[in-house]
């Protein structure tokens, strides 16, 4: 049916209806685009998108466990990500060149003395992953100053016009390699008149000023001529020293190795020890038969003994009779002769006197005569 053919009621209606269905279809593309807006704006500031990016190298033995796209640590805290994993050439000295960004302000953290790249095992699937240490001194590997080459007296004008603003792009050595100022040194009227005097080449050296900042790297230390160079952060990148540890699959096989080679020892050992108690089981074996054939030796000397024993105990209790029976005599003899003990005395006293008769007597005399001794003479009181 035709629009000229509705009635004006309808037709008002019907406008209605259209205009209300294309303000919810704006409303709810606006609300799409915001939503989707905002998603990208999020993400983009969690990936660092809209924050420096300072870009670094190193070099590995294996590119395993590393892939693009992978996080960068450093403290614990991801602080970016790799960018690129790549092959070296066949005559270049590295294998494997792995490239990834740090974030601002992450890049500040890494100086020249401290600063290295650690690659950690992060699983048992062979997973591994990078972490920049902080460093603790030294000049910052990268900056976002530019650096010029101004000559000591325009460097006097400016440091005269420009208080506090001018500071050394570089390390200013003397003759003798002896560092004068390092990198980051302000300069002033007192500092300028020791770089006049020290005969610089074309009297210039390469400085910066603190008030400009650009919104990228523009510059990296280079420690061969001690001051920072200008690169290009599309082509050129920051190296970092790396220490790498092995794949954990690596670290098993060497395990395995180790067990390879050290088994037939163990095996060796083994068998030894199976002689030993074998051995021992035999020795045992033996003492048992040696004890059950000498047992029967022994229970017969244990029963001589014990005849000899009770021969003996026999013997000693008639002795001992004997004895009794004795001295019982010998008693009774006494008892019944009442004059043999005097007599006995007299015997004794009579055998006394005759002696001492004869030690008077002259002609045994001599006989009887005792020796010096060493003894002290008695005192007559």
């Amino acid at each position: 049916m035709a629009l000229q053919d509705l009635t004006p009621q309808l037709r008002t209606r019907l406008s209605r209806m259209e205009r209300a269905v294309g303000w919810f279809v704006f409303l709810a593309t606006a609300l799409l685009l915001f939503g989707f807006g905002y998603y990208i704006y999020h993400t983009a500031e969690r990936k660092g998108w809209f924050k420096i990016k300072a870009p670094f190298l190193v070099y590995v033995q294996s590119s395993t466990g590393l892939n693009v796209g992978d996080s960068v640590y450093m403290m614990g805290f991801p602080v970016g990500q790799i960018t690129s994993v790549q092959p070296q050439k066949p005559h270049e000295p590295h294998n494997v060149e792995v490239r990834f960004d740090v974030i601002d302000p992450f890049f500040r953290y890494l100086w020249t003395g401290g600063s290295y790249v650690k690659v950690n095992a992060a699983g048992f699937l062979n997973q591994r992953q990078l972490e920049v240490t902080r460093g603790t001194n030294g000049p910052a590997i990268v900056v976002t100053q530019p650096g010029v080459w101004k000559t000591v007296p325009e460097l006097e004008q400016l440091v005269a016009t420009e208080t506090n603003s001018w500071q050394l792009y570089q390390d200013v050595l003397d003759a003798n390699s002896n560092l004068v100022f390092g990198a980051y040194t302000m300069l002033n009227a007192a500092n300028l008149q020791v770089l006049a005097s020290m005969n610089l080449e074309s009297n210039a050296v390469f400085v910066y000023d603190n008030t400009v900042k650009y919104k990228r790297i523009v510059a990296s230390w280079d420690n061969r001529v001690r001051r920072y160079v200008n690169f290009a952060p599309d082509h050129d990148s920051a190296w970092l020293r790396t220490v790498e540890t092995p794949p954990v699959s690596d670290q098993l096989q060497a395990m395995v190795a180790q067990v390879q080679l050290a088994l037939p020892n163990i095996l060796a050992l083994t068998n030894k020890l199976s002689t030993l108690l074998e051995n021992s089981g035999n020795a045992t074996s033996n003492l048992n038969a040696t004890i059950a054939e000498a047992r029967p030796h022994l229970i017969g000397i244990l029963t001589n003994t014990d005849s000899i024993l009770a021969s003996s105990d026999t013997n000693l209790t008639a002795i001992l009779i004997h004895l009794s029976d004795l001295t019982s005599n010998l008693n009774a003899q006494v008892q019944a002769n009442s004059n043999i003990l005097s007599s006995v005395s007299k015997i004794v006293v009579d055998s006394d006197d005759f002696v001492q008769g004869l030690k008077h007597h002259w002609l045994l005399r001599s006989a009887f005569k005792v020796k010096a001794t060493n003894a002290p003479p008695v005192r007559r009181k």
